[in-house]
């Protein structure tokens, strides 16, 4: 008796799926179509749910069994599933004639744009005198009187921010004058101060000036020893005095 090798017990389809296909076909047995149907109906409702819950999608099932039965799933509304699917599969179909408008609609921006644009550089070249041979004497007069008016407006805006400029000047002026005035009461009131503190008792200049003279024999006399005496009167003799 031979039993298989290890090799050929690997290369057997059975074992290499796990368990043998099914045929993708009608079932005609009808129990177990039936049974079929249960276990896949609620595996595809289960599937649904999962989907719907996991991947936050709208998810919409509707079954309809041989029978007639219905069976339906939407996390949503089936209703509102269906009109956003409607919706959907119209713009689907209906995206390349919008594409064609958008387009047509673009060029059609594009070109007025470029217009507008050229309108505009010849319009500053006018305004600097240039490319004038084109303009008729009626352009020219209206042209002459936009010059005009931009200049009435350029001085008048000239003229007031030098007003505003002389203004902030005299008031800055007369800000310095204060603050100029202010600094020499100071300056008037710490020379008053320091003199006061010069003449104080205890200070030094104040010594200076009071300082007493000393006696010098050589070039004073003595002025107790040349008084009179009351003792022996000399009505004779003026009493001495010192000059």
């Amino acid at each position: 008796m031979e039993f298989p090798s290890d090799q050929s017990r690997e290369m057997s389809p059975q074992r290499k799926n796990g368990r043998g296909k099914i045929e993708i076909k009608r079932i005609e047995n009808t129990t177990n179509r039936q049974v079929t149907f249960c276990k896949r109906r609620n595996g595809l409702l289960k599937k649904a749910y999962e989907l719907s819950v996991l991947c936050d999608a709208e998810v919409a099932l509707i079954v309809f069994s041989s029978r007639g039965r219905l069976y339906e799933y939407a996390n949503n509304s089936v209703k509102a599933t269906i009109e956003r699917y409607k919706k959907a599969s119209s713009d689907s179909s209906n995206n390349g004639s919008i594409s064609e408008a958008n387009t047509q609609y673009y060029q059609q921006e594009a070109s007025k744009l470029r217009a507008q644009i050229s309108n505009l550089q010849n319009q500053n070249r006018n305004m600097l005198g240039e490319s004038l041979g084109a303009l008729t004497l009626r352009d020219l007069k209206n042209l002459e009187s936009r010059v005009e008016r931009g200049i009435s407006r350029i001085r008048s805006k000239k003229n007031e921010l030098l007003f505003a400029e002389i203004e902030y000047m005299q008031k800055r002026e007369i800000d310095l004058h204060h603050n100029n005035q202010f600094l020499r009461a100071k300056i008037a009131e710490t020379e008053r101060a320091q003199q006061h503190m010069n003449l104080m008792p205890g200070s030094s200049e104040f010594e200076l000036v009071q300082q007493p003279q000393h006696f010098d024999a050589r070039n004073y006399l003595q002025v107790n020893g040349l008084q009179p005496n009351d003792d022996y009167p000399r009505p004779d003799q003026p009493p001495l005095q010192l000059v």
